[in-house]
């Protein structure tokens, strides 16, 4: 009767052939260029890396180690390569307003063009200015203006001297300015020691007649002044006249080198007009004597010749094609730029040559590759990048303010255009949560490159997966495989797709089998065998199988309880798959019910203590309402079961032992035997219905270690999903023994199938016990009812 259920042996795995492929090992093979499947995210990719629209940056969505970085990174590199138009960047000193350094473009190459001219001419100018001051016309001009000024400087003077000596009084010029000297009897200016021979009176009239003096004298003083004015105004004039014509050559020809952008000609403008008007800067200066103790505070020219440089912010001279920068590190000022700071004398200070690029500095113009959990993981750093990419420009601030940071100066410099595509690399998850909880994300992010975790089994993808081994033999120097060795990789690829008609997208781990069955591998062999990947496999799996192993032991000693033989009532094997970091592997669980009369439904005990998920509770109710649909139109389930998975510690989720179960509950409510050599898995609906679950290799390979340590009697088996027979791909030990008859593997679609398999019972004669046994329970719980009204 059950034989009708048992999976066939060509079902159990797929035997993967590439006989019809024209190739003995993968040298025979060209590498692979592009990526295996993947249709959909490679169209996305295409379409959003050359629409050039704003808000058409890209996400691209896959699990880790689908090749969605690497093959993002080379359709990126083959798109930059047509892209021609980058710009160089340079920040200058801005003479109107010295905190707001001004940002100018250039065509690729002329930005370091642009500094060189610059500083050339700054440094020429150190030189030939000094030179135009001491040249003979110079001095002969200076010195016309020099022997006017003295000529009516003297007039003046004498002028002053007469008024000053009816009074008693005569001034004297010395370099410290005019002095008045009383003048003795005779009209002789008096020497420090007649002053010192006075009597007090003498002086006090002396004082008197000089504060007179001094008021008399008012408009003598001021016309001395505006001569002194005068004559600065015309030494002023004459420097920068002598300037003018020595930067004006300099500076032509660097307007008519640059005449192509008004915004650097209006730079060159106000830089001669800054020379001319800072000349005196320019002149040679006389040793000053000694330097007082707080001469490092002062001013040096040296700081003030640095507004006459130019900061390179971005150089694209040696590049070919569009920029491409990949941030692994995405802070904020990684991103957007920083402001440097310099500590002098306990203070930070800064100047427009401290501006550092960030990422969106350098591929302005073309890509941008970010991490998307290395992008949250940086404060500041997504919401910097959102409003660059809104504004279309990208602003160098300080996050000091923010931090409470103490700065003596800080600049705000011209934002930069913006032109650039961002590429965010990240898992399906974070799109989600992105995409309705960011109203920017949507504005800002329209392509969405999604990756899958499996791609269609076909011939083209099966000889694709074989260049990929080439592909990777040759770039990392392993040994080629052979054609047996490539057919094992592929039913590698398939077992880990959890799906015959799939192969895995998940390349990384495909990659670490390759390695390690190159290193398995003998030297004395020139390909790497089918028997050295199926080893790799193996040897990994031993790696990381030590708790598989204690477990199994554990079950052999008797230590962790189960029956693999007879029949129980209220007990079943149920399957489970327990993950540790790389290895995963199925386990078996005693599952037992206990039904008495109650009417507290069923009691699900992990549940109760709290170690149960919801979808394991949920799975729970759902087999409440089958049973309450079936047993209990017509009458109350007056009765209680309480369940529970025995020697279990530890938290339980996830419904693929709702059937299961459900069979131990029908067998616990009407005392059928189950049959403890078959194992069960699979989630239950309110139909009936059997679905589909995963781990379905895993639990059953489980449950036949367990059996061939206890000895394989030829009954045991594994009762699974009908849906589940697409994800077989089990190990060729398993199938040796089903086709020896000692294992059997059964597929349902209803739980009426799951019955007949478990009590060897048809479904009507189940039916019929449980309604038998419910009957009983709700007669006694109405006598019950009867009687204390009785009592009443």
């Amino acid at each position: 009767m059950v034989d009708k259920y048992k999976v066939a042996v060509e079902d159990l795995k797929c035997k993967c052939t590439i006989e019809d492929l024209d190739f003995k090992a993968t040298d025979n093979l060209d590498p692979l260029k592009g990526i295996i499947g993947q249709e959909r995210a490679v169209e996305a990719l295409n379409f959003g890396l050359k629409i050039k629209k704003t808000g058409y940056n890209i996400y691209v969505s896959g699990i880790s180690g689908t090749g969605r970085t690497s093959y993002t990174n080379s359709l990126v590199e083959e798109i930059a390569k047509d892209k021609t138009s980058n710009y160089d960047w340079v920040y200058v000193y801005n003479f109107k307003s010295p905190d707001e350094p001004i940002a100018l473009s250039f065509e690729s190459g002329k930005g370091k063009q642009f500094k060189k001219d610059v500083e050339d001419i700054a440094q020429k100018l150190q030189v030939e200015i000094p030179n135009a001051f001491e040249s003979k016309e110079y001095e002969t001009e200076n010195r016309q203006i020099v022997e006017n000024f003295e000529k009516m400087s003297y007039s003046l003077v004498e002028e002053l001297n007469d008024f000053a000596k009816s009074r008693g009084f005569i001034f004297q010029q010395t370099s410290r300015g005019l002095f008045s000297v009383p003048l003795k009897p005779d009209g002789s200016p008096m020497s420090d020691e007649d002053y010192k021979a006075l009597s007090e009176d003498e002086l006090e009239k002396i004082r008197e007649r000089s504060s007179e003096l001094s008021k008399d004298i008012t408009d003598y003083i001021n016309k001395i002044k505006i001569l002194d004015e005068k004559f600065q105004d015309k030494i002023k004039e004459l420097d920068k006249q002598t300037g003018e014509r020595v930067v004006s050559f300099y500076i032509q020809n660097l307007l008519e080198k640059y005449s192509n952008s008004d915004k650097v000609k209006k730079y060159i403008s106000d830089l001669k007009e800054d020379i001319i008007e800072n000349i005196s800067k320019f002149k040679r200066k006389d040793d000053e004597g000694q330097k007082n103790l707080f001469s490092f505070l002062q001013k040096d020219d040296t700081k003030f010749f640095l507004r006459y440089k130019v900061n390179l912010f971005i150089d694209n001279s040696d590049l070919k094609g569009a920029p491409i920068v990949t941030e692994t590190n995405p802070t904020y000022y990684n991103l957007t730029g920083m402001i440097e700071y310099k500590n002098e004398i306990g203070v930070l200070t800064t100047n427009f040559l401290e501006l550092k690029p960030g990422a969106l500095h350098k591929a302005n113009g073309g890509f941008l590759i970010l991490n998307v959990k290395d992008v949250f993981s940086h404060p500041f750093a997504w919401e910097g990048l959102k409003r660059s990419l809104k504004c279309s420009t990208v602003t160098i601030e300080s996050l000091n303010k923010q931090y409470g940071y103490i700065v003596t100066s800080t600049l705000k410099p011209e934002p930069i255009d913006l032109d650039v595509k961002v590429i965010l690399i990240g898992d399906p998850y974070t799109y989600s949560l992105l995409y309705h909880y960011d109203e920017d994300f949507r504005k800002l992010f329209k392509i969405m490159a999604d990756f899958d975790i499996e791609i269609d089994k076909n011939k083209e993808n099966i000889y694709k997966l074989a260049m990929f081994v080439a592909s990777h033999c040759e770039k990392v120097g392993l040994k080629h495989f052979d054609k047996s060795a490539v057919e094992k990789i592929i039913e590698y690829s398939l077992r880990i797709s959890e799906n015959k008609n799939k192969l895995s997208a998940r390349f990384n781990q495909i990659v670490e089998i390759l390695y390690e069955a190159d290193a398995l591998s003998r030297e004395t062999e020139k390909y790497v065998t089918a028997k050295d990947v199926q080893r790799a496999i193996d040897a990994r799996i031993y790696r990381n199988n030590k708790y598989e192993q204690k477990l199994n032991e554990m079950f052999e000693d008797g230590t962790l309880l189960i029956d693999i033989d007879g029949e129980k009532v209220g007990q079943i094997n149920g399957l489970a798959v327990i993950g540790t970091g790389q290895h995963t592997f199925g386990k078996p669980s005693r599952i037992t019910a206990s039904t008495y009369k109650g009417k507290a439904g069923i009691i699900n005990i992990e549940r109760e203590i709290k170690h149960s998920g919801s979808i394991h509770d949920k799975g729970v109710l759902i087999l409440s309402g089958y049973l309450g649909e079936k047993y209990a139109k017509e009458r109350a389930l007056s009765l209680t079961t309480s369940i529970t998975f025995e020697q279990n510690y530890s938290g339980i989720d996830g419904d693929s032992a709702s059937s299961t179960e459900l069979y131990v509950i029908i067998s616990s409510i009407a005392q059928i035997p189950i049959k403890q050599y078959i194992a069960v898995t699979g989630s239950i609906s309110q139909k009936g219905e059997i679905q589909p679950i995963g781990g379905v290799n895993e639990k059953i390979e489980g449950f036949f270690d367990i059996c061939k340590l206890k000895g394989l009697t030829g009954k045991q088996g594994v009762i699974i999903p009908k849906q589940n027979v697409k994800n077989l791909m089990l190990k060729d030990e398993i199938i040796e023994a089903v086709k020896e008859g000692k294992f059997h593997i059964y597929a349902i679609g209803h739980v009426n199938e799951g019955l007949e398999i478990l009590t060897g019972m048809s479904i009507d004669e189940i039916d019929k016990k449980v309604n038998e046994a419910l009957d009983k329970f709700h007669e006694e719980d109405e006598d019950k009812k009867e009687d204390k009204k009785g009592r009443i």
